[in-house]
């Protein structure tokens, strides 16, 4: 569904991104873990346009985006659920997840109820506002407004972060039960364990460089990697 091909991001001097390539296979859930400041989110915001890239090529459905508005993109079936979450605070849940939609012009109410049957704590506070929700409760909104644009490609950076582990794993459980109803994930964690033993595919980034790549559970079981993300 992706495939990336020798692509570069810099901040001004600084190259963030240096010549990496990957795929992404249709319909399943690949991965890109690695330390903070490795190249992760930069290149989540290069394939969805928040960050134009310097070079290379970025192809969805054989169709090249790289560069491309950002709005353009989202059209095209590709959604962010962005570090951090970024709800809109002072919407209510339901706001929030109309916002998702704002590029559909036909009925909301099945997604909406989709959602909330992923979600059943964001149906009971619909009307609450987002800055009110717990953190856990935060994500499950930014998780569902992402979904409101029906992506064929759901991208996810840090879903995992600073959540309490119960709710890690229900997330986690999410994900696969999206994925099962036919949408691709890529996801960026620091959580290796969880996002290797989640991912068909994976994918490690080191200073803007993908060092290694394989299957989810041929990476769990690499001792370098078992050394450098999971401690052991």
């Amino acid at each position: 569904m992706i495939k990336v091909e020798n692509l570069r991001v810099n901040y001004g001097s600084i190259e963030a991104v240096r010549g990496i390539s990957f795929d992404v296979p249709d319909g399943g859930i690949s991965t890109l873990i690695g330390a903070n400041g490795a190249g992760k989110s930069t290149t989540l915001k290069a394939i969805c346009g928040l960050i134009k890239p310097a070079s290379g090529e970025i192809l969805f459905n054989g169709e090249s985006i790289g560069g491309k508005d950002t709005v353009a993109i989202v059209s095209k079936g590709i959604s962010l659920v962005p570090e951090g979450r970024k709800i809109f605070a002072d919407l209510t849940v339901l706001e929030n997840l109309k916002i998702g939609a704002y590029l559909r012009k036909d009925s909301l109410k099945d997604d909406i109820d989709w959602v909330y049957s992923l979600f059943p704590r964001l149906e009971e506070r619909h009307w609450q506002l987002g800055g009110t929700l717990s953190g856990g409760e935060q994500q499950m909104l930014a998780v569902g407004r992402a979904l409101m644009s029906r992506p064929k490609l759901l991208m996810m950076d840090e879903p995992s972060l600073g959540l309490a582990p119960l709710i890690v794993s229900d997330i986690f459980s999410i994900i696969k039960e999206i994925n099962s109803k036919g949408v691709t994930i890529l996801l960026v964690e620091q959580n290796a364990n969880m996002a290797l033993k989640t991912a068909d595919v994976g994918y490690v980034m080191e200073t803007g460089e993908i060092t290694l790549s394989g299957s989810g559970q041929s990476l769990l079981e690499n001792d370098a990697v078992r050394a450098a993300y999971l401690g052991t």
